[in-house]
């Protein structure tokens, strides 16, 4: 008897096989996951999994992701965890259904099903064909019966496709422009483009708007209005007719009920002292008897727009009866269900499709835009109707990653070790994302009986955290906690953005890693090896410093540094460590960048040095350049000359390794260098410098002020 594998949670919450697989016309079995492709390369890493199980080349899998009707709600695509939950379950499902598939085929061939192989979906017996296979006998199966669980997958020294270098299946299209590879390439037949007046505050009124003006601005007299309380979108068979509407109607309106905003509240500082609820993760109440040193630092991040390099999009057709939505979000099943509860609708009365979407992930819980689109559509039944938002309305609008303050206390003992941490955090809450609650879908906000106020949470550590990822240390420490500030109310809408808080942890924690290190008069390497007990945390490390030759760093100060930074992400996932080299002149150069990550288990290893690369590339986006300001009228960094990111010629060349072992469970990975790369630039100018820097961006502003301090 075969032990029993614990079912994952996207199991359990769909416990049918034909939710998960089916086999199709041409010998092609259809393999649905509710997580969707939004560039780290899932959908083919899934697709690997199933193949593998199923002994199945991969061109015989065709994946259906983020499909409300026949695919699982998974809820979202989020936190690194694609390959460790979904992956998970496709490979349980399609080990069972493999077995039962040969259970059937060798009942109908009078033999024991260990009699039996596979290749290719077909069964052989002693090697030769048995003119049966999978399409046969698959008829046969009762697939709307629950996975138990009793199967065992595969052992990784039998993979054929797991583990190799996959081609991604979704990169040929996005870099041809094939048709309609991306939601903002669907033209349906006949479609309307719609633009909107995005209403400047939750508390802001209509006051006038006169209509004739705006048609006669946008030179169409059929220009469409529709208006309901202050949602108000403009329609047309011409695209750029419904956005001359919307940039004429935005200057031209009258509000009441606006909100003034200060400058100063762009600054992570601004948020301490605001109204917070307090929360204690960790040890008890500091106590620092025996120390012979305490060390306190704070380190601040603005907000930060997620600055997709295409604005958001959606596509909606109302047929009178069923609402139909396709959307470039993380989730389809929130989205549907979010949807249904701001329009009254019943839920069964929406669908919901993904299509490929080129950034826009502050929206992505739900997706703003699709919400727009759909209320459009159910005003204008039988009218397929594309709305796509401005630049301008993207930066504006968007949930924005929120501004932090951290503070890092540390009381060492004689030689220089850690006794004591304390890591006090300010936030307001990175999970305010579209999809909790219709009431952050933001056109619910300008419609009539708006939703009340969804109540502030944040996800405590032990669940990946969300102002507190990352903020509890790895290395070996007497005593450590968390004292996290959630404050209540901030100036903008805030959402989580790749890493949520583990950008801003991650900096604070290991920069006060190297001030450690120097006062204690040790190499940081040598010093965090030191106090690190997990083998695998002591590899990446190791590696990291082996592949940027760490023995021949140099004192630094005169311009040019090295600097290394380690986490784990989450504490949960995959463990990774980044050194990067600088040159500090009148700008700061990354001349080099390596990096070391330990996912276990890892389906393609070219789609995961792909996120490992991205990851580092938008993390050093981040240190070095972004910040979103904050005028008079709200978010004043409205387009990519007031918000700068990261250019093609700045990034540096990139070094990454995997050297995780395929026994190990898989591990997320998706985010796991941002954290290390804000840290390790952050090391390297201070290398370079022989001055530190607290507060991000570490742009040419705050380095001359660190330097004339």
């Amino acid at each position: 008897m075969r032990d029993t594998v614990k079912l994952p949670g996207s199991l359990t919450d769909n416990p049918r096989f034909d939710r998960w697989v089916a086999f199709e016309e041409g010998r092609t079995v259809r393999i649905a996951s509710g997580k969707v492709e939004i560039g780290q390369g899932i959908v083919t890493a899934l697709a690997q999994i199933a193949a593998e199980e199923l002994d199945l080349p991969l061109e015989r899998v065709k994946m259906l992701s983020g499909n409300t009707q026949y695919g699982p709600d998974e809820r979202y695509t989020s936190s690194s965890l694609s390959v460790m939950v979904s992956g998970a379950s496709i490979r349980l499902v399609c080990a069972e259904v493999r077995a039962l598939l040969t259970e059937q085929a060798a009942l109908r061939l009078n033999c024991a099903p260990e009699d039996l192989g596979v290749v290719d979906g077909a069964f052989i017996k002693a090697g030769a064909s048995t003119d049966l296979d999978y399409w046969d006998v698959a008829p046969a199966l009762d697939l709307s019966r629950a996975p138990t669980g009793s199967v065992q997958p595969k052992a990784p020294q039998n993979y054929r496709l797991v583990g190799r270098d996959i081609p991604r299946a979704d990169l040929p299209g996005k870099v041809t422009g094939a048709a309609e590879t991306y939601l903002h390439d669907f033209y349906p037949e006949d479609v309307l483009h719609a633009r909107t007046l995005r209403q400047p505050g939750p508390r802001a009124t209509l006051a006038a708007l006169d209509e004739d003006a705006v048609r006669r601005a946008s030179g169409d007299e059929n220009l469409r209005v529709v208006r309901r309380e202050n949602f108000v979108a403009f329609v047309s068979t011409g695209e750029r007719t419904a956005e001359a509407a919307a940039v004429y109607a935005e200057t031209h309106a009258e509000w009441t009920g606006l909100r003034d905003y200060r400058s100063n509240e762009q600054e992570g500082a601004w948020l301490v002292g605001r109204p917070a609820e307090l929360r204690y993760f960790g040890a008890p109440k500091s106590d620092v008897e025996g120390a012979a040193d305490v060390l306190e630092a704070t380190y601040t991040r603005p907000y930060i727009a997620h600055a997709s390099m295409g604005p958001s999009a959606g596509v909606a057709r109302y047929d009178g009866d069923i609402l139909t939505v396709w959307s470039h979000g993380q989730g389809m099943h929130p989205l549907r269900k979010n949807v249904a509860e701001m329009l009254d609708l019943d839920p069964d009365k929406v669908v919901c499709h993904h299509r490929h979407g080129p950034g826009c992930y502050g929206h992505n819980g739900a997706d703003d835009a699709a919400a727009d689109a759909a209320i459009v559509a159910l005003e204008l039944p039988g009218e397929t109707i594309r709305l796509q938002w401005r630049r301008e309305e993207e930066f504006a609008y968007e949930p924005i990653s929120p501004a932090m303050s951290v503070t890092v206390k540390v009381a060492v003992d004689a030689v220089g070790n850690p006794l004591d941490w304390t890591q006090e955090i300010w936030s307001t809450t990175h999970v305010q994302r579209p999809g909790s609650g219709s009431g952050y879908l933001l056109a619910s906000e300008a419609l009539e009986n708006p939703p009340p106020p969804v109540e502030v949470t944040d996800p405590p550590p032990d669940r990946g955290g969300g102002g507190t990822r990352n903020a509890i240390p790895l290395y070996r420490i007497p005593a450590h906690r968390i004292k996290h500030h959630l404050v209540t109310e901030g100036p903008v809408r805030t959402s989580a953005l790749r890493g949520l808080g583990a950008p801003t942890n991650v900096y604070a924690m290991e920069c006060m890693m190297d001030e450690l290190a120097d006062r204690a008069g040790k190499d940081p390497l040598a010093y965090r090896l030191a106090l690190l007990d997990d083998p695998r945390a002591r590899a990446v490390l190791e590696k990291t410093a082996e592949m940027a030759d760490w023995a021949e760093r140099g004192p630094g100060g005169e311009g040019q540094g090295i600097g290394i930074a380690f986490a784990r992400y989450k504490n949960m996932a995959a463990y990774t460590a980044v050194a990067v080299a600088v040159t500090v002149a009148e700008e700061v150069t990354l001349d080099h960048v390596w990096s070391a990550s330990d996912a276990g288990l890892v389906i393609n290893p070219d789609g995961a040095r792909n996120q490992l690369e991205g990851g580092i590339v938008q993390a050093a986006s981040f240190a070095l350049k972004e910040q979103v300001q904050i005028g008079g009228d709200g978010i004043a960094s409205r387009d990519w000359d007031s918000y700068p990111i990261l250019r093609f010629s700045e990034v540096p060349p990139v070094d990454v390794a995997l050297i995780g072992l395929p026994n190990d469970p898989s591990l997320g990975m998706g985010e796991c260098t941002v954290g290390p790369t804000c840290a390790a630039i952050g090391n390297a100018l201070a290398h370079a410098l022989d001055r530190r820097i607290y507060d991000m961006p570490l742009n040419r502003e705050r380095i001359m002020a660190a330097l004339l301090a």
